[in-house]
């Protein structure tokens, strides 16, 4: 810690552990989950609570440095690690708490998925959260949230009921509908801009069991996959979720597959009559749904997103997914260079889509595909093929895209694109952040500036 002057009173005071380049802890406590970032924090302030969170807040504007907030650390662009600044660090803040009665969990800043669902499911309850168990649960709910019962229950963001803030000025916050109104509608999908979220209030369902899993068909027959997908998708019910994924096989064969993921929260036997017609086409040669507890669906597709792959990744939404583009889309995989990287189709439909576009920070709401490209690879070497990739594919599909991005997936090199990540909200945007961050202490994310 010798880089930093570092006061007394903070480290005397700090209930967690402080990190510096010299301790033992420092390399694995610095790395996040894409292997591409390798940044040097100056010191690492491992909170305990969110009395630690105020105190490096506070020592963190005080010195001037560069402040990065890092929860689960899943995020593609890295901004959860300043280089030679402050990076507070909420991997020991993890507790979930759930009040069954009230329908309500509370969890952590450190939290992820995989730890929320399996407490929730301990009650019988589920929130929406990420389709990747090991992504952080501040970080996807803040820029928007899309998971498996966005359909049914709307988006992370359309279940959250307060969130504990410390804002720029040190101050904990409890922001919610009728305390700083303003803020809890930026906090719902204005991502970062605007604090430390120490911890976050959620609605819950009572859900339990749902019928999931993955759908494989060859590639050489993703055409008409896909396009049955795009008619099965435009009328299927809120209680339905279903992705269409260009991908390799898992078993290491170097088979390329058009993958359906899917989960249905309703009734199982309503479950199975409407994905038979979807089960059936094909058929598929890989049929691995059954029904599954709910917090186990959220796990399937981990293994395809190891810890430490080097990641670019790039989105868009469709205007149209008409067979051109489909053609355009299967074409692209065709020259894919890693059997890691994958194109995915998510699909927005009903109750993420009954909210109106400036309701809450988070502009994207029409129903409709949006488009993510996953370049993913191991060998360092390699990265120039990959990126170049994953740009020429969107660039290929630029004609059938629009101007629009969902910020959890923003590349590092994308930070002009606040406009087609938040659209209509800029505005408000930066008039929220100018009260609370008036000096853009927190600007490592797809940043709002206060002028």
């Amino acid at each position: 810690m010798a880089s930093l002057t570092i006061p007394d009173d903070f480290v005397a005071g700090f209930n967690g552990r402080l990190v510096g380049p010299d301790d033992a802890a420092y390399d694995e406590v610095r790395a996040v989950h894409n292997g591409l970032v390798d940044r040097h924090p100056g010191l690492i302030a491992r909170c305990h609570n969110v009395a630690d969170v105020r105190d490096a807040v506070i020592f963190g504007g005080s010195a001037g440095l560069e402040i990065s907030v890092r929860g689960g650390g899943h995020n593609v662009a890295g901004r959860a690690v300043t280089e030679g600044g402050l990076l507070i660090a909420l991997s020991l803040m993890r507790a979930v708490d759930v009040d069954p009665g009230r329908r309500r969990a509370r969890a952590q800043g450190g939290t992820t998925w995989n730890e929320y669902n399996r407490v929730t499911n301990a009650y019988g309850q589920a929130t929406t959260g990420g389709v990747v168990s090991t992504t952080g649960v501040a970080g996807l709910t803040l820029g928007g949230g899309l998971g498996w019962l966005m359909g049914k229950y709307g988006m992370s963001i359309d279940n959250l009921k307060a969130v504990e803030m410390v804002t720029a000025d040190g101050v904990v916050r409890i922001v919610d509908e009728e305390n700083e109104p303003d803020l809890f509608w930026a906090l719902r999908g204005g991502g970062g801009n605007f604090g430390v979220a120490a911890s976050l209030e959620f609605e819950t369902h009572l859900l339990d069991t749902v019928l999931g899993g993955l759908l494989a068909h060859p590639l050489a027959a993703a055409r008409d996959v896909v396009s049955r997908y795009r008619e099965f998708a435009m009328q299927m019910s809120d209680d339905a979720s279903v992705f269409c994924a260009l991908v390799h096989a898992p078993d290491g064969s170097g088979a390329k597959l058009c993958a359906i993921p899917l989960c249905h929260a309703g009734p199982i036997d309503q479950a199975e009559a409407e994905l038979r017609p979807l089960r059936k086409f094909g058929p598929p040669v890989m049929d691995l749904v059954a029904p599954m507890p709910y917090p186990v669906v959220n796990t399937i597709l981990d293994a395809g997103f190891p810890r430490g792959a080097l990641n670019y990744w790039r989105s868009a939404f469709f205007t149209e997914l008409s067979d051109a583009a489909v053609s355009a889309l299967v074409e692209a995989y065709e020259a894919v260079p890693s059997p890691m990287s994958g194109i995915v189709l998510e699909h927005f439909h009903g109750a993420a889509c009954r909210v109106a576009p400036t309701a809450t920070a988070f502009p994207h709401r029409s129903p409709g595909f949006n488009l993510v490209v996953t370049g993913q690879w191991q060998d360092p070497a390699d990265t120039p093929a990959n990126v170049q990739w994953v740009r020429d594919t969107l660039a290929a599909l630029e004609p059938y895209t629009a101007a629009r991005t969902y910020m959890n997936y923003a590349a590092e090199d994308e930070a002009d694109r606040v406009d087609a990540a938040y659209g209509p909200n800029v505005g408000r945007l930066s008039d929220v952040k100018r009260r609370y961050d008036p000096d853009n202490l927190f600007r490592l994310n797809l940043n709002i500036s206060p002028s």
